[in-house]
């Protein structure tokens, strides 16, 4: 299966500590990765890496079949930071126009909006489940909306990879679940090969279709059925702690432990 993101024995340190030791990891084109581990495990260093934000350090990271640092293709790749959850709410602008900005990188500064463009921008929030707030003040917006709304932002462009920081930080614990099965959507429907950091384990666990363990090293990667097989020794040690998969509860059943 082909691979959209190759990472080769990763070495990644500030100063004198390595947060990133000998990662090796590989994303197949339309996968649905989670990245886990606790605070401070390198897994935004490990984004950041991939994203070209840091430079790598030792190691390789190749994107597309092509070595990271001779990738020139960045709009097939869009990107949702947890900057996100801090937007300015007194910005003055639509959910349309938010949308809108994500095309300025392919379109070019000063060309003309055309029809089309319009209908790329309507698709992208419909993929989101926005519709019905297009014309809405994005500062008037929850949390959980706001952040739908950038990443309606990042599939205007319609890149082949969304890579998503943290998306549900600042969504009410009850939307959490309606989030990532709205991602799921993405991913099964649409086609995009996802890869999203996050803490909530237990919650994605029936969404994604593969799990990354991280915290330092790799601890685990594999598929949803591997990580569910995981005893809870084994994810206690990866976060130092003891730890309890629990899911939110669904509408056709309560939490699985």
């Amino acid at each position: 299966m082909e691979s959209i993101i190759e990472i080769k024995n990763v070495y990644y340190q500030y100063e004198k500590d390595y947060v990133l030791e000998n990662i090796s990891l590989s994303i197949p084109k339309g996968a649905f990765l989670a990245i886990v581990g606790p605070n401070g495990s390198g897994k935004s260093t490990l984004l950041k890496l991939i994203l070209g934000l840091l430079k790598v350090q030792t190691g390789k990271i190749y994107l597309f079949g092509q070595e990271q640092g001779k990738f020139k293709d960045w709009q097939k790749i869009g990107y949702v930071s947890q900057k996100a959850n801090s937007f300015n709410t007194g910005f003055p602008a639509t959910v349309f126009e938010v949308v809108a900005s994500g095309l300025t990188k392919k379109m070019g500064i000063f060309k003309v909006f055309k029809k089309e463009h319009s209908a790329q921008v309507v698709e992208a929030v419909e993929a989101v489940g926005m519709r019905d707030f297009i014309h809405r003040n994005i500062g008037e917006l929850s949390g959980g909306q706001q952040q739908r709304v950038f990443i309606a932002r990042a599939l205007v462009s319609e890149p082949e990879l969304l890579i998503l920081d943290e998306p549900t930080v600042g969504v009410d614990v009850e939307n959490v679940n309606n989030f990532y099965q709205m991602l799921a959507h993405l991913n099964k429907n649409k086609g995009i090969t996802l890869l999203m950091v996050t803490h909530d384990i237990g919650t994605v666990s029936d969404k994604v279709s593969h799990v990354a363990c991280l915290n330092k090293h790799l601890h685990f990667h594999g598929d949803t059925n591997q990580f569910e097989q995981m005893r809870m020794e084994e994810m206690s040690k990866v976060y130092g702690h003891d730890v309890h998969l629990l899911t939110h509860h669904h509408e056709h059943g309560g939490a699985r432990q």
